[in-house]
């Protein structure tokens, strides 16, 4: 329950319906328990002696007080309803705005369905907390004590039965907080499993039916489901006893009530009206304790959530920003400061696990365009992701104008470079809206000279929309190559000082990543450009070639000096080249 308060702090804009919520609540419980004692006076001074007018005089002022307190409660539930609503839009703003400075590695710790239930399912249940807590946290408990207090005045004797009920409940209410509570942490664990397994089918289910595999995720997504289905059959058994037990033991009061108070109206020490007043008042304890035992329960889950959230708000983002941008080396030195330098850098993905990269160490000039080649896994998409620092070296420093990248502000620093990752994503909107991520003022022309540059125009020239073409979730409605397309000529348009080509050319034709070299060399000779591919076709007329090995770099040159020197290079271009294009 520690964790609840800590979210107090996004009820502060809401303060006026926090206070006058409650108090409004406040004034319909209060006239609540005063009409049980009216019914008393009514029945003992005006139908005891057919006094008709004091029966019409109290029935008139009960009906006032109904109104007054259905108003009281309509006001309130508009309070509820306006801060529970607004503390949940504040939280996950905040949620999103923190979850988007975490960086590959920190999401990858809590995983993308586990993100999305929190920020939605688990939100969803402290704004319910929320309005439960402003329409009858108060509310509930009051009812109990007043309507004790009221009975403690008609009859001490009576309600000494009520305050004997008391530690009884209160064992009920914690014996079954304390078996609930791991089943609800357990249950969003589940919650986490399923919408994990739900992720993979969804965006796998070309894969699913292309390999015929239906039947087996089918069997998957039972599985988790009845997993999932045990732990709330366990949660749902453990809840249910709440209520049955607080009406066992109250209904047990309200015997031992009536027997003792049947007793006290033989011996005329208790009025009809009083008894039934009495009689109102538990009933009214009744209510408010199966009000209490659900709002257990509802508090439960909340603070289980509260928990879940909080561990997302108390993860500081591995890369942290700084607070002040950092220039640019002197006009003077541009010329000799290399645009990108490794300094004996090392990274692992963990820290117990392998290294992903061992002591590299170059230097990239400004204007250089150049091609990393190495098999799969020997760390080429790990050594650019460290460029844009999306993940920060473990050892040595990585150098972006002679400055190390953790000197500079991220979205300086990221705007600096275009970036076309492995995977081609694009978003919902047109061809002129994904391209436009790149540089969001970017004029039609200077989308058309991207586009043309990314040898995109040829296909979105056939197309009836053009530029204003739709682009379905993901680009599902693209060939993989017109995607990758796109996602260069994203990268193109802000043009970048350097640009990073991330094995961004695989779904195209020979031709059509010859035609995409030859115009990015046209068009980019103030800019640095990295070419990763595992084709020697892509990087061969590359100014210099980086070769990667298992995480080290075992070449550095041209083609013609790396087929002389570099025994993997030469190993690369025997698999892909024939034997006399490897002899040229």
């Amino acid at each position: 329950m520690v964790y609840l308060l800590k979210f107090a702090v996004f009820l502060k804009p809401y303060k006026k319906e926090s206070i006058l919520g409650p108090l409004f609540k406040l004034v319909e419980a209060i006239l609540e328990l005063l009409l049980p004692t009216m019914v008393a006076l009514m029945i003992n001074h005006g139908v005891g002696k057919g006094d008709t007018h004091y029966v019409w005089q109290m029935g008139l002022l009960m009906l006032l007080m109904t109104i007054l307190g259905f108003g009281s409660s309509l006001v309130c539930q508009f309070y509820a309803a306006r801060a529970s609503q607004g503390f949940g839009t504040t939280l996950r703003n905040t949620m999103f705005k923190h979850i988007s400075s975490f960086s590959y590695a920190d999401l990858d710790k809590f995983g993308t369905p586990s993100l999305i239930n929190r920020i939605t399912n688990d939100v969803n249940q402290l704004q319910t907390a929320v309005a439960m807590l402003i329409r009858l946290v108060i509310r509930a408990p009051f009812i109990c004590i007043g309507a004790i207090i009221m009975s403690m005045i008609l009859d001490f004797r009576l309600a000494l039965v009520l305050l004997a009920a008391t530690p009884i409940l209160a064992l009920i209410l914690y014996l079954v907080i304390t078996k609930a509570s791991p089943l609800y942490r357990l249950y969003q664990k589940k919650l986490d499993n399923i919408a994990l397994v739900l992720s993979e089918n969804l965006t796998g289910v070309r894969v699913i039916r292309a390999f015929a595999k239906r039947g087996a995720e089918r069997v998957k997504f039972n599985t988790a489901s009845d997993d999932l289905t045990q732990t709330a059959i366990r949660v749902g058994r453990i809840s249910a006893l709440l209520s049955p037990a607080t009406l066992l033991v109250v209904n047990g009061a309200i015997i031992a009530i009536l027997w003792v108070g049947g007793i006290h109206i033989q011996y005329g020490s208790l009025t009809q009206g009083e008894i039934i007043a009495f009689i109102n008042y538990i009933t009214q304890i009744l209510l408010a304790l199966i009000v209490v035992t659900n709002l257990i329960i509802l508090f439960t889950k909340a603070a289980t959530s509260a928990a879940r959230i909080q561990e997302v708000l108390d993860t500081q983002a591995s890369i942290a920003d700084v607070t002040t941008a950092t220039g640019r080396a002197g006009s003077d030195e541009q010329d000799t400061v290399p645009a990108i330098a490794f300094d004996h850098v090392s990274f692992g993905y963990n820290k117990t696990g392998q290294l992903a990269l061992n002591d590299v160490t170059v230097n990239i000039y400004p204007g250089e365009t150049v091609g990393i080649i190495g098999g799969t896994g020997s760390g080429k998409s790990t050594f650019v992701n460290l460029i844009p620092r999306f993940y920060d070296a473990v050892e040595g420093h990585v150098q972006i104008d002679g400055i190390d990248v953790r000197q500079y502000k991220l979205e300086p620093l990221r705007q600096k470079i275009g970036i076309v990752p492995q995977k081609a994503l694009l978003f919902t909107g047109t061809i002129a809206d994904n391209i436009r991520w790149g540089h969001e003022h970017a004029t039609d022309e200077e989308v058309a000279r991207a586009a043309a540059i990314a040898q995109a125009d040829e296909f979105i020239s056939n197309l009836p929309e053009k530029y204003d073409a739709p682009i379905a979730r993901g680009g599902l409605n693209l060939s993989g190559g017109q995607k990758q397309r796109l996602t260069i000529a994203r990268a193109i348009v802000g043009n970048p000082e350097i640009l990073i080509l991330d094995d961004s050319s695989s779904a195209l034709d020979f031709a059509t990543d010859a035609a995409l070299r030859t115009s990015l060399r046209e068009n980019s000779s103030s800019m640095t450009v990295l070419l990763v591919s595992q084709r020697v076709s892509s990087v061969q007329h590359a100014d210099k070639i980086i070769v990667f090995d298992e995480g080290r770099i075992v070449g550095v040159g041209t083609h013609e000096q790396l087929m002389g020197s570099s025994d993997v290079y030469q190993e690369i271009n025997r698999s892909q080249l024939s034997t006399q294009e490897v002899d040229q």
